[in-house]
């Protein structure tokens, strides 16, 4: 799905502590992103392909449930930190986020977070989307890596209720907005977005691990066939984990690269 990419003003965030990226606060250019529905990606039985039982994706790794009438999907992590390319300057793009429909389908409602490295530095934004509209940043978040975060999307009457909210720091965003999909998937994502035309360059991120999921208000009960890798071309470029151990198998983990990141215990 083309989508146009949006230049606006934003503010840096700085990153402090041992090992960390450091930014020194000031106006950068940052590039909205775009969310499309999954693109399928190679063969999830091909060679080389980790932890990936069901689905593959050029855009999206990660659990999706197929269903019907899946009307409320949650979920929650750690903001993760991005970290600068190795031997250039690209700008590099990703999102971490919460949706229904889109896996089979090109209707999607979602919010989450993104975490860039744009023009040398790193950039965190929350946001929230429903396809064809294009994303919608939320100013009033001011989000840095390693806050956790919860998103919430449900349907309501008449109207559906999409609401962000960052622990970390006490900040909660919520709008209620039409929305008129199948709701036939619900999702917990890593996406490289679209910027213009075209799937960006996934961002080295660290780990996200999602957690307390659920669907229709109750307990995802993920298992590994609902899992999806991405791909760019062929190589794996974000592998997600094994449901986590835990009774109700609500979370998992998403690294970058072709290795599967350890189930978390909870």
């Amino acid at each position: 799905m083309r989508r146009t990419a949006v230049v606006v003003l934003a503010s840096l965030t700085t990153v402090c502590g041992a090992g960390s990226l450091t930014a020194t606060p000031a106006l950068a250019t940052a590039v909205h992103e775009s969310h499309a529905p999954r693109i399928p990606g190679p063969s999830p039985t091909r060679p080389g392909a980790a932890a990936v039982s069901n689905w593959t994706s050029t855009n999206w790794s990660g659990y999706a449930i197929v269903g019907t009438g899946l009307t409320t999907a949650i979920g929650k992590w750690n903001v993760p930190q991005v970290s600068p390319p190795k031997r250039s300057k690209p700008d590099l793009f990703s999102s971490t986020w919460v949706g229904i429909d889109g896996f089979n389908n090109s209707n999607l409602i979602q919010a989450g977070t993104e975490q860039d490295w744009i023009n040398g530095a790193p950039f965190y934004q929350a946001w929230w989307e429903i396809l064809p509209a294009p994303e919608t940043p939320i100013p009033s978040m001011v989000i840095h890596p390693g806050d956790s975060m919860s998103v919430s999307v449900s349907r309501g009457v008449p109207k559906w209720t999409i609401t962000v909210t960052d622990h970390t720091t006490s900040q909660s965003f919520t709008t209620q907005q039409a929305y008129a999909g199948q709701l036939t998937s619900a999702e917990w994502v890593q996406e490289a977005p679209t910027v213009g035309a075209h799937v960006a360059k996934l961002a080295t991120d660290s780990t996200v691990v999602f957690d307390s999921g659920t669907v229709n208000g109750t307990s995802p009960g993920l298992v590994s066939s609902e899992a999806g890798a991405m791909f760019r071309g062929r190589k794996q470029i974000s592998t997600p984990s094994l449901p986590d151990t835990d009774a109700v198998a609500d979370g998992f983990a998403v690294a970058y690269g072709k290795f599967a990141p350890l189930a978390p215990g909870s």
